[in-house]
């Protein structure tokens, strides 16, 4: 589809290769856990968290004589001897409620409860073996499932029950022709990035360093100023590449303040890496849904009444809602609606955000029901979703910033080749396979915060922008480049990014699908700023053949400002820089979400559709097939853009059949808690991945015309997935992951 030419921005040239990739591939871009300056790294110690075994209770007493006396211990923190800290109030998404060493309790099993320093990490590990911790257990609730009957309103003072009501539900039920209502069930899920969680600290005297796995360096640095009571201004973050986050990076969780604390105890700079298996549980996950959906319909499939309520478990700890419910709000009209949201307390890791949270489990939910009723109706799938299309906000009653929904679903199904599926299940076999078609839609709300950039124009006609952001793989050195570069029209290769660093101009974390739709716009004021600060300079200076000229008479382009006037009139920016003594010329600018974003509603879009073959004796079930199209605004870069929804495409499918924590129902402990039992999908579970977005600019959003990208792949391919496979063998799942168990029982 063809941009719209009046109102779409000028395009950034882009970049075809990663900017920061040749660092990467190469082992020259440093991660967290890789740094080792400006101190000495014979003088850096390590640590290692020692964990709780029981779920429920206090700690009586440690015997810490024998790890005393191990080889290389530093130090031994304990709840009985830790310094004591602000305990401040949660701060999300930037902390989560921490396990400090502050107090004896014991709310689940794996949480931090010593902290041993040693100066190897081999010496660190053997000394914690070596602590004799004495507990005193009280009862626990570790099943989740067996306890739906305590779920009670989330704890949120000063506000509402967690709910969402319209319209008359009961009398919209009444009149409803067909109903559809079952329960499904989504798994606590965990974020597993390739690079741990790994934290760096030391101190220079009142001021703390440190180098942090982290979406969010603006939010750690908040959070340890609060955590310490310390001045903010004395606390850097450093943070210049992630290795995957998901959402478990985007607060600040208990190793961080620690790794702190122990390297003011003992004068020495500290390293504290995660283990694989302390990944699950200290930093988050997703946690399970139970979601009794109801959904009421005339014998046209119009939607009279969409009712959905959700209950999940949370930690003792803290209350985290994951908003499975937020689709239901929105995705289609109806006439009456309502939906809840309860939690069930547990005596588990505190949960968090994960990849698309709400939508990601919302979407694998509703889409299920939705292929159900159009079942029901012997409608096809997506004649029902158009049927149903809102044209508006039906949670606000206001208009959308920009939807192209319809174009995706056109789109999509035609090059999957829709009209080929046969509405009955099992009709279409292959050998000892059975083959099946499912669709279902995509949508995450489109996210922006306020962000501010810096930009110089530097000596040879190359440029620099920074800005306090970070990059999660997911390309935001490269459009920081192209954006920057856009603004004085020269080529993105000559532009330095800096960014993951607390000292840059501040900028929200990368979560939410934000980063880009918030920085962008900020890099975008700044290099119009530098633009005029540039021509200001020209006019003044009488080497400049711009001499005299207005300001406003002057643009950029090709490395060159230019008179509008006589377009050959021109001077190089490396010219004009080297006649001011080679000094570079500054800009800064900031960006703030629009005024007018609660008059509509903003949010990206897709179509998702799926093709499975499930063996008929195994009942394994193989992804042949995602094709998919996306509204998402203007896509900044072919290669990072479309690679971000491809991977969220991929944990989607890993959503729909392989991910689940399992929870020992005794001990509380997260039993597969590795990369070998902790199943995700590999190459060879997945054939073709064909997506494509419409690129149609969203200028109502922000000024780049572009909607965040990084959350929406995940959801509605979960669903796609879980409908194929009933369109395969006419089993219905509605508990996830669909595993061959599960398929051959049902």
């Amino acid at each position: 589809m063809t941009q719209d030419t009046e109102t779409a921005p000028k395009a950034a040239k882009q970049l075809d290769h990663r900017y920061e990739g040749m660092a990467k591939v190469t082992g020259k871009a440093k991660y967290a856990a890789e740094f080792s300056e400006p101190f000495s790294k014979s003088d850096l110690t390590y640590a290692y968290i020692v964990q709780s075994t029981i779920p429920s209770g206090t700690i009586v007493s440690i015997d810490r004589a024998a790890a005393d006396r191990a080889p290389g211990v530093i130090s031994i923190l304990t709840p009985f001897n830790a310094p004591k800290l602000n305990p401040g109030q949660p701060q999300p998404p930037a902390r989560r409620n921490l396990s400090l060493l502050q107090n004896a309790d014991v709310n689940y099993n794996g949480q931090p409860v010593a902290l041993v320093v040693a100066r190897s990490l081999n010496e660190a590990k053997a000394a914690a073996t070596m602590l004799k911790i004495n507990y005193s257990p009280k009862a626990s609730r570790v099943n989740f499932m067996e306890n739906l009957g305590e779920a009670r309103w989330p704890k949120n003072p000063g506000k509402e029950p967690a709910g969402n009501h319209r319209g008359d539900l009961q009398a919209a039920f009444t009149k409803s022709s067909v109903i559809v209502e079952n329960t499904y069930v989504t798994p606590i899920q965990h974020h597993n990035p390739m690079e741990p969680h790994a934290t760096i600290a030391w101190w220079d005297g009142e001021k703390l360093n440190v180098y942090d796995a982290t979406q969010y360096i603006s939010g750690v640095r908040m959070s340890l100023a609060k955590t310490l009571n310390i001045p903010i201004d004395y606390v850097r973050v450093v943070n210049p590449v992630v290795g995957g986050g998901f959402g478990s990076k985007g607060s600040m969780w208990s190793h961080v303040p620690l790794c702190a604390i122990a390297a003011k105890v003992t004068g020495k700079p500290v390293k504290l890496v995660l283990d694989r298996e302390q990944m699950f549980g200290p930093v988050g996950g997703r946690p399970s849904t139970v979601n009794k959906i109801k959904l009421g319909a005339s014998a046209d499939g119009k939607l009279l009444a969409m009712q959905q309520d959700v209950v999940m478990n949370a930690s003792v700890m803290e209350d985290f809602v994951e908003h499975s419910e937020g689709p239901t709000k929105n995705l289609y009209m109806s006439e009456a609606n309502s939906v809840t949201a309860k939690v069930v307390e547990v005596n588990l890791g505190v949960s968090t955000f994960m990849r698309a949270p709400g939508e990601a489990p919302g979407t694998a939910v509703l889409e299920i029901a939705t292929d159900e009723l159009a079942e029901k109706l012997k409608m096809d799938p997506v004649q029902l979703r158009l049927v149903n299309y809102a044209d508006k906000d039906p949670s606000h009653d206001r208009p959308w910033s920009s939807k192209h929904l319809r174009e995706c679903y056109e789109k999509a199904s035609e090059r999957f080749g829709w009209s080929k599926r046969s509405p009955k299940p099992g009709a279409i076999t292959e050998g000892n396979a059975l083959i099946g078609y499912g669709m279902a839609t995509a949508t995450y709300p489109a996210n922006r915060s306020s962000a501010q950039a810096v930009v110089r124009m530097l000596p040879g006609g190359r440029m620099f922008v920074g800005s306090g952001t970070q990059d999660l793989g997911t390309g935001t050195y490269t459009i920081m480049a192209q954006q920057a570069a856009a603004g004085l029209g020269i080529d993105p290769e000559l532009v330095e990014v800096k960014l993951g660093d607390s000292t840059l101009p501040k900028a929200p974390v990368s979560g939410g699908s934000q980063s880009s739709a918030s920085v962008l716009p900020a890099i975008q004021d700044a290099t119009a700023q530098l633009k005029l600060k540039l021509a200001d300079l020209a006019i003044s200076d009488a080497g400049s053949p711009l001499h005299g000229l207005k300001t406003l008479d002057i643009d950029a382009k090709d490395g060159s400002l230019f008179n509008q006037n006589n377009p050959s009139q021109r001077d190089s920016l490396a010219d004009l820089i080297a006649r001011n003594d080679g000094k570079p010329v500054e800009a800064t600018g900031s960006a703030e979400p629009s005024e007018s974003r609660d008059a509509m509603t903003s949010n990206s879009w897709g179509a998702v559709f799926a093709e499975v073959a499930v063996d008929k004796d195994t009942h394994m079930v193989k992804v042949r097939r995602v094709v998919a199209t996306y509204d998402i605004g203007t896509l900044l870069n072919d290669k990072t853009g479309l690679n971000q929804l491809v991977g969220g495409i991929t944990w989607g499918v890993s959503f729909a059949l392989c991910e689940e924590a399992h929870i020992d129902p005794v001990s509380g402990r997260v039993l597969n808690n590795s990369l070998a039992e902790y199943h995700v999908p590999v190459n060879a579970d997945i054939e073709t991945l064909d997506v494509t977005v419409l690129n149609i600019p969203d200028v109502k959003f922000n000024p780049i015309g572009s909607r965040g990208i990084g959350e929406i792949g995940i959801t509605g391919s979960a669903a796609a997935v879980a409908n194929a496979i009933y369109n395969a063998t006419g089993k219905r799942i509605r508990e996830y992951p669909i595993t061959p168990d599960k398929i051959m029982t049902a």
